[in-house]
């Protein structure tokens, strides 16, 4: 690891079962980009990869190292050369790959976490049956902790990804079309509860009428939002209970708090309602400042966007294309440029 800005952490699928314990499961905060970068390289959707906020920029050493990369609006280079934000390549010994956030549009504010696999996945140790950093408990990752300059990552031995990447010279440098990763209009679907009890008819119209601003405040644990005062109906504090992902509290500030993959295992604050799933990735990729509002939807629904999504995951394959390379001595010495000789006068 040449560098590593804040942010950058290994994480697999998570570290489940252990929360009556008071384990928090981690895991990807965009688990659509995540599977998505896994699925180009052939790897288990679980594999553990690299998540990157700020930025990092990593060398490759020893042996040429299969790897794609996926996320929010991210600059990747080669070498220095640009890279398309989604693309899949064979990383050679001595080059270097880079990311930085890509610029902040006036029409959208989206691009916060973007996730780099490798073939067959990075084998840190396992801790609790997953490779997942938890950072606020030490666990998982490389020594529990964010990734810093001179980390060496071990990549996983792992002969049929390879050979599945690079069976084809034509493939081995691609990208593929993600028309579920479009930026859009942040309109977060809901399942409501199970606290929303707590607040009146009133304060439930207007916590779905919002908008909502996404704040500087937040973190892999939790991102606060600022828009209008939630009252509650029967004061704010409840036994506590289990917290999942996605849920939405309404603290003593009167202002939604969505939990995010670090969440704590329990909470003691009225949850008006639960982001889906299926749309746990768009929140995650937003930016301060972005403009939130929320919709009720029923189980079913929240199901059949879910399989929606899965589904429109899995055509990643199919939509890999190569992208240019810009030529090298190499690459041109193994190209007949010449093909025949023709007669201007003929």
């Amino acid at each position: 690891m040449l560098a590593a800005l804040p942010g950058a952490t290994i994480q697999d699928g998570g570290r489940f079962g252990h929360q009556r314990h008071g384990v928090t499961p981690a895991g990807p905060m965009d688990w659509a980009a995540f599977q998505t970068a896994n699925l180009a390289l052939g790897n288990k959707p679980g594999a553990a990869a690299l998540e990157i906020g700020a930025g990092i920029e990593l060398a490759c050493l020893n042996a040429p190292l299969p790897l794609a990369f996926c996320g929010g609006a991210y600059e990747w280079r080669r070498d220095g050369h640009s890279l398309p934000s989604s693309a899949r390549l064979v990383l050679q010994p001595g080059e270097t790959l880079s990311c930085r956030p890509g610029p902040q549009a006036s029409r959208e504010f989206w691009g916060a976490w973007t996730y780099c696999a490798v073939a067959g996945g990075f084998a840190t140790p396992p801790v609790m049956g997953s490779r997942a950093t938890h950072t606020r408990s030490h666990l998982g990752g490389i020594d529990g902790r964010m990734l810093q300059k001179g980390d060496q990552l071990p990549a996983a031995s792992n002969d049929a990804a390879i050979l599945a990447v690079t069976r084809e010279e034509g493939e081995i440098d691609a990208t593929w079309l993600t028309p579920h990763r479009s930026p859009a209009p942040i309109n977060l679907r809901v399942i409501p509860g199970p606290q929303d009890d707590y607040f009146s008819r009133e304060m439930i119209e207007r916590f779905y009428a919002g908008p909502f601003r996404l704040t500087p405040v937040m973190d892999r644990m939790a991102y606060r939002l600022e828009g209008p005062k939630i009252v509650h109906a029967k004061g704010y504090n409840i036994v506590s209970d289990g917290i999942a992902e996605g849920a939405i509290q309404i603290a003593g500030d009167q202002q939604p708090l969505v939990l995010m993959a670090d969440h704590q295992p329990t909470g003691g604050y009225p949850k008006i309602a639960h982001v889906i799933r299926a749309d746990l990735g768009h929140l995650a990729q937003a930016r301060p400042g972005a403009s939130l509002r929320f919709t009720s939807v029923t189980l079913t629904e929240a199901r059949e966007a879910l399989f929606a999504l899965e589904a429109a995951i899995l055509t990643t394959p199919r939509s890999i294309r190569p992208f240019y390379r810009p030529p090298t001595t190499e690459s041109l010495s193994r190209v007949n440029l010449v093909d025949g000789v023709i007669d201007a006068l003929s």
